[in-house]
């Protein structure tokens, strides 16, 4: 423990922080953790849906106390939707209850960004730059794509490394996790985003490892943000990744060797169109129901709205059918200054700001009350993550998602 550390547990900070760091101690000494790291940036997982009433009269001690962020501090995707939609059906007490959560989220500076896409829209953490996040996508984007370091932090955790702005030094913080584990030789063509998701698929379900780094080696063009925005929550959804490296095009893959760290990969695989396919024909429609049609996890970014806007093209959601698309916040101010939104509201698509679909409140009595049965979707993560809420999910490449909408056909 360094002075500072020391003055925390004195209470310098108040009880807040000296209670989240000595929480934070036994979190290091559980994984074996030498020392705290300095952070200098937190993502918080805090909703009603995801706190509960535990972390709701959490967040209203932090107010009695006047407990503040050490470290700039973003919010992620919440559970409630401002606008009040029929179709959303969610509850009044529980709404009260997220307000007052938010309320005393910015008593303790905590930005209310409500973004799952904080990577593309608030923040931006350089190679090597120790930061404390807590949504999955948001950790696999840091840790691969920029080169930051950051652990799943969830729940308190997250918490508690914006109050006292460090984190235990385990994990992918220390070099000797964030080396490659398995090569992937990727030989298809990757033509959307939602190929990424299928192949987060066959790459993330049969090596569930939170400390497995696939290395994927893929010889085409660049991919986008976009694209490694869906690979890297998909491997965190289907196999608990938090990390992966692209020779190439991450920051610590330059090459094959730099990646593995100069070892041997522990095996590898290759993956074709082909093995897209099957993912894409494993997923069938069930008979009753209604279709819906869903774009979401994480959320859209401005590129992807605008993507969606020339696929719709003037043409309207089938009768019978219901669109949602989710994104941020200041995505969908900028999305109505360019005439994007307004584009995709007169083709009958609805958009949900600042939530991720699959985390919505009451989602499965959602389901039940319109009697939703099919769930389509770009998403890898989201045709998987929303399955326990017992929908039937249906991926689809972006194009055949825009043609369901609009024709109703699921064929």
């Amino acid at each position: 423990m360094n002075e500072e550390e020391e003055a925390i547990l004195a209470g310098a900070r108040g009880p807040a922080a000296k209670k989240a760091l000595r929480f934070q101690i036994e979190v290091g000494n559980f994984f074996g953790a030498k020392r705290m790291v300095p952070i200098t940036n937190a993502h918080v997982m805090g909703d009603i849906e995801v706190m509960g009433d535990g972390g709701l009269e959490y967040m209203r001690a932090l107010s009695q106390d006047d407990s503040v962020c050490a470290v700039p501090t973003s919010r992620n995707a919440t559970c409630m939707h401002g606008d009040d939609l029929a179709c959303l059906k969610q509850d009044d007490d529980e709404i009260a209850k997220e307000h007052e959560i938010v309320m005393h989220m910015r008593r303790s500076r905590i930005a209310t960004t409500d973004t799952c896409i904080n990577y593309q829209t608030v923040y931006q953490p350089k190679l090597g730059e120790h930061v404390a996040w807590g949504d999955t996508g948001t950790v696999a984007y840091a840790n691969s794509v920029f080169g930051a370091r950051t652990n799943y932090e969830g729940g308190y955790s997250s918490f508690a490394a914006a109050l006292t702005g460090r984190t235990p030094d385990y994990g992918f913080h220390l070099d000797e996790a964030r080396r490659g584990s398995f090569l992937v030789r990727v030989r298809a063509k990757m033509d959307d985003i939602a190929d990424w998701g299928a192949l987060g698929k066959i790459v993330g379900h049969p090596n569930q490892d939170y400390f497995a780094v696939p290395v994927f080696d893929y010889t085409r063009e660049m991919p986008p943000s976009d694209s490694l925005k869906h690979l890297g929550a998909s491997l965190a959804s289907y196999g608990s990744m938090a990390m992966f490296h692209m020779i190439g095009v991450t920051p610590e893959a330059h090459t094959q060797s730099m990646a593995f760290g100069g070892a041997r990969p522990a095996f590898d695989l290759t993956v074709t169109d082909a093995d897209l396919d099957g993912v894409y024909r494993a997923a069938r429609f069930v008979e009753g129901g209604k279709t819906l049609v869903v774009f979401s996890a994480p959320q859209l970014s401005l590129f992807e709205i605008k993507r969606l806007v020339e696929l719709f093209d003037g043409r309207r959601v089938a009768r019978g059918m219901e669109v949602f698309i989710t994104t941020s916040h200041s995505n969908y101010s900028e999305a109505q200054r360019l005439g994007y939104a307004q584009a995709l509201e007169r083709s009958g698509a609805v958009f949900l700001k600042g939530v991720c679909f699959y985390i919505l409140q009451g989602l499965t009595r959602m389901r039940q009350e319109n009697g939703w049965a099919n769930l389509v979707s770009n998403s890898g993560k989201l045709v998987n993550t929303i399955t326990a809420h017992r929908f039937n999910t249906v991926l689809r490449r972006t194009r055949e998602c825009v043609e369901i909408a609009c024709t109703g056909d699921p064929r």
